[in-house]
């Protein structure tokens, strides 16, 4: 009779126990009314009292906000837009920025180390050829490739967060671009934050010349790979025979 391995046993019930973490604090999320507290609607109808309490007990909101994003974030239910204007709105634009950044990086590199632990290795195993040489290429150049996706909003940030982890990429390089990647970001919605009684909607949030900036920031991340590519090519072509005398 086969015995399992007391490792692999412990391994499976760790296992078992991230995803019911996860699990827990999504049903929870949506159970305890999460989806209706992290609206603009009631941001704005509370904002008072939010300034209040953050005046006079200023390190536990800070705490709290530094928390309460982390987790949004790590859990990736909606609301880091609606976290990002009410600690503009709370902290200024310095500290906010400071907050979100601290606070979507922490709540990214779980999402991260959580994914990657449960799901990364059956992925990869399950993924052809092709899709395998898309994520060599990524790895390659996964620095700039991630803080591009972190500078410009293409795809969800949920998105951005999970995908690397089914990639070699390191623990290192994934915090170090996305500190980099959020930071201009992050200003931006915690200066928004400070004029929030002029906004009426999420949509009216980023301007087209804002998106236009974000999106230049990227070619930028990305320059270091096109000359890298571009040399790679020069290497590697031919070079034209010399006339004889």
């Amino acid at each position: 009779m086969r015995r399992e391995h007391p490792h692999s046993n412990s391994a499976r019930w760790l296992k078992l126990t991230v995803m019911a973490v996860f699990a827990g604090g999504i049903s929870a999320f949506f159970l305890l009314g999460g989806s209706e507290w992290l609206t603009l609607a009631t941001l704005k109808e509370n904002r008072d009292a939010l300034l209040s309490f953050s005046r006079q007990h200023y390190w536990t909101a800070f705490a709290a906000a530094l928390l309460v994003y982390a987790g949004t974030v790590a859990l990736s239910v909606p609301g880091a837009v609606i976290m990002s204007l009410a600690v503009g709105m709370l902290f200024g634009r310095w500290a906010g920025t400071a907050i979100i950044v601290i606070a979507a990086t922490l709540g990214a590199t779980l999402v991260f180390l959580a994914a990657r632990y449960l799901f990364a290795e059956a992925a990869r195993r399950r993924l052809g050829e092709r899709a395998n040489k898309l994520i060599a290429g990524f790895h390659e150049n996964a620095f700039h490739y991630l803080l591009f996706l972190r500078l410009v909003p293409l795809f969800p940030f949920w998105l951005v967060n999970l995908v690397p982890a089914f990639t070699p990429i390191s623990l290192r390089v994934y915090v170090a671009a996305t500190v980099l990647g959020i930071i201009p970001g992050s200003f931006v919605f915690a200066n928004l934050g400070l004029s929030l009684g002029r906004i009426n909607s999420t949509s009216e949030l980023l301007s087209t010349e804002t998106l236009a900036a974000f999106a230049l920031l990227g070619v930028f991340s990305l320059l270091p790979v096109m000359v890298k590519k571009r040399r790679g090519k020069d290497h590697a072509a031919p070079k034209p025979a010399r006339a004889k005398d």
